[in-house]
């Protein structure tokens, strides 16, 4: 995302001396102005030198990789895809693509997206084409190695996007395969909004001498007005209708923790007259995409959802994000909180909290540095009985085991929910 304005004389962007056919496409759209992560990267990545970029969701990550990615690109032509950028999910890769796709309206530069959970005879075809950029999930992409019919041996740049949650327990396996497809002569930039201590370590693995901006701190940025609601279990319900009533709620990303959980408090909602949607790791590709398009399009203001969308997506005007359920870590607090108050816009986060999670929000302060808010809603009576429930859910108990939103691997060549791949407790998202 890049700040905007009317003009479309000279630009912010001139200073980074972009090939003549992107400047004419930034202008053409009406930006102006980089943000600081891109002012910090862009001129980096254009040398070709490794770069590790630390920024809050919704201040211009892609394009901070995707300029320079494009830029060196049109020095020279190959027929090989000579650039993969990997994402967690199917969402962030199909809107990641999107956004290269915008930025290079104006060249030849040819960019497609694999991912599962569709067929791969379209994505096939498209290979056979010449294709300048891959975007996709580490699943997919292998599963197009193995089938011989992805070369990655002309890539000269490799992106990592959401790079911590890349080198989670579930990707690394994959990401280790897909890299010794590669030559190792190449530049690396890897993006992020958190990078928690032992990612970092596996991150400088990678790097070489890479160019290092961290713009993002733990906490939420201040755009974001967010605080704690105790109630009970059974009271939330009641508590989340409270809130999407309200005055200030004109869309919301409503994060549960199962994709069960999801789904039927979709249902609900739509049932009781609100237009309601919900988006989960089992459905269909034609389901997350009608999903997905119908909330960015406002056909439905309310968007049901696990920790799929938790990071990178990219709707604007989100006015709340309600955590239904704590999330799985203290860091997807920040990746969820992550999806309203974007670019300068202020946003509201409301995190149910019952008796059994103060060992999260003990976890979560200590991440951010201070309290989170306590917050109460008025003429609500939040029955918070289970606060004197003293069996407490240690962190990092049953939640490190398993991947946010209990979603499948997006493995296979048909389907993400098919139940191929490997065996492990650390489930992949795609």
């Amino acid at each position: 995302m890049i700040s905007s304005s009317t003009s479309t004389a000279s630009t912010g962007f001139d200073r980074f001396e972009l090939h003549e056919s992107l400047v004419r496409g930034i202008r053409g759209i009406g930006f102006e102005n980089p943000w600081p992560i891109q002012q910090e990267t862009i001129p980096a990545g254009r040398t070709g030198r490794d770069v590790l970029g630390l920024a809050h969701t919704g201040t211009g990550k892609t394009a901070a990789f995707a300029l320079p990615l494009l830029d060196r690109l049109l020095k020279v032509r190959r027929p090989d895809p000579r650039a993969l950028v990997l994402a967690p999910t199917r969402e962030l890769a199909t809107q990641i693509a999107a956004e290269i796709r915008t930025l290079s309206k104006f060249t030849r530069l040819k960019t497609i997206t694999v991912y599962g959970g569709v067929s791969t005879r379209n994505q096939i075809n498209s290979l056979r084409r010449q294709t300048d950029i891959i975007v996709g999930c580490p699943g997919r992409v292998l599963d197009l190695l193995g089938q011989q019919a992805l070369r990655l041996g002309q890539v000269e740049t490799l992106v990592l996007d959401e790079a911590d949650h890349m080198f989670d327990m579930g990707f690394l396996p994959d990401i280790r395969k897909i890299l010794a497809a590669m030559p190792e002569r190449r530049q690396n930039l890897l993006f992020s909004a958190t990078m928690p201590r032992e990612i970092r370590r596996l991150a400088d693995d990678l790097l070489t001498n890479p160019h290092v901006v961290e713009l993002a701190g733990t906490a939420p940025v201040a755009t974001v007005d967010h605080g704690l609601y105790m109630v009970g279990e059974g009271r939330k319900r009641v508590l989340l209708e409270h809130l999407l009533t309200s005055d200030d709620c004109d869309s919301a990303i409503i994060f549960t923790r199962t994709k069960h959980r999801a789904r039927r408090l979709a249902d609900q909602l739509s049932r009781d007259g609100h237009r309601a949607i919900g988006l989960q790791g089992s459905m269909s590709q034609a389901q997350r995409d009608r999903a997905m398009n119908g909330f960015r399009a406002r056909r439905f203001n309310i968007l049901v959802a696990t920790d799929i969308v938790a990071r990178g997506i990219d709707v604007s005007g989100v006015s709340h994000v309600i955590n239904f359920d704590v999330p799985n870590t203290p860091e997807a607090y920040t990746h969820r909180l992550g999806r309203t108050g974007r670019a300068e816009r202020e946003g509201i986060a409301c995190t149910f909290v019952t008796g059994i999670d103060h060992g999260w929000v003990e976890a979560t302060e200590r991440m951010i540095g201070s309290p989170i808010p306590r917050r109460k809603v008025v003429g609500f009576k939040p029955d918070v009985a289970e606060r004197s429930v003293r069996t407490r859910r240690p962190y990092g108990h049953s939640l490190r085991g398993r991947r946010p939103g209990g979603e499948s691997p997006n493995r296979g060549r048909h389907s993400s929910s098919s139940g191929r791949g490997r065996s492990s407790n650390r489930k992949r998202v795609a």
